[in-house]
């Protein structure tokens, strides 16, 4: 998975009900734009992840 900084991060609900959460990526912590990821959401937290295979990347337009 590549992504870069401005792309969102989709992980789908895995259960019955459980809405997809979406973050932007706010920074690339691995080389050349693999995981981890320092991410935002909505709310405003901030976190470090690296995605699972349940995790798509919405790339920013003009980022491709």
């Amino acid at each position: 998975m590549k992504a870069s900084k401005g792309d969102r991060l989709v992980m789908h609900g895995r259960v019955v009900g459980k809405h997809d959460r979406v973050v932007e990526i706010v920074e690339v912590l691995g080389p050349e734009g693999t995981p981890p990821f320092r991410v935002r959401a909505e709310d405003g937290h901030e976190t470090i992840m690296s995605p699972g295979p349940d995790t798509m990347v919405e790339h920013r337009k003009g980022n491709d």
